[in-house]
């Protein structure tokens, strides 16, 4: 009988996961703009700006995020709020705030509604036409987006970007080599993929959505998927 193999600590895991994104970003031709001393904007100005944003929007929306935490509580008087790990920079994971559109218990009502997956029962994405899991105030603010604002404090703590590619919610050990360069910056508000679909299209096209973002990461791209991001919650794109 042998001994059972030891466990390989974390810091070493994230070190490693770490190595694989820089070796396909190197293989994919992907730039790690963070780690370029000489990236002005990527390295320096996008996370001040960001931040910036993301604080001044968050005190200005503050009347909005009081009424949907009200609206949420006379729903089903559940938790305001949704905390969930998600994936980011260089595949850690960290604790995403959104406000919560289901059910209670919809983590563990997921296995059974697996099959209906519209990105098949095996994709590491998960979405539902007409979930039954989504609430009535719910489904207005998924609509509207008005569920992400939460996310605007992912931002201000530095976890997250204004734009950049969607933060899964399963880890970078479930993504596919070729998946692992969207994680070369920090995840975002929004992207090239919601103003090309949102919901409507699977990881495999989001994935080259993102590189392709990242390859040519500039202000002026920024600032034109924020403006796209904006019509397309008016027309309610891809939500589901």
């Amino acid at each position: 009988m042998t001994d059972p193999a030891p466990a390989i600590p974390q810091a070493e895991r994230r070190k490693d996961l770490a190595r694989r994104v820089r070796f396909e970003c190197d293989m994919r031709g992907v730039p790690l703009h963070l780690e370029f001393k000489r990236r002005g904007y990527a390295r320096h100005l996008k996370p001040l700006f960001d931040r910036a944003v993301a604080l001044v929007a968050a005190i200005v929306l503050m009347p909005v995020f009081v009424a949907v935490a009200i609206a949420i509580k006379l729903d089903d008087r559940g938790p305001v709020l949704f905390i969930q790990q998600r994936t980011g920079y260089l595949g850690r994971r960290f604790r995403l705030f959104k406000f919560r559109t289901m059910v209670v218990d919809a983590e563990a009502l997921k296995e059974k509604l697996r099959a209906r997956n519209v990105h098949a029962a095996d994709s590491p994405d998960f979405k539902l036409v007409d979930d039954p899991r989504v609430t009535r105030i719910g489904r207005v603010l998924r609509k509207t987006s008005l569920d992400e604002l939460p996310n605007l404090w992912n931002v201000v703590l530095g976890d997250m970007a204004l734009v950049g590619p969607r933060p899964t919610s399963f880890s970078a050990g479930t993504y596919r080599m070729a998946h692992l360069p969207r994680l070369a910056v920090k995840p975002g508000l929004t992207g090239l993929w919601q103003v090309s679909g949102r919901a409507n299209i699977d990881f495999d096209e989001r994935s080259e959505l993102d590189m392709r973002y990242i390859k040519s990461l500039s202000a002026k791209q920024d600032i034109d998927l924020i403006m796209r991001t904006i019509g397309a919650v008016k027309r309610g794109d891809g939500a589901c």
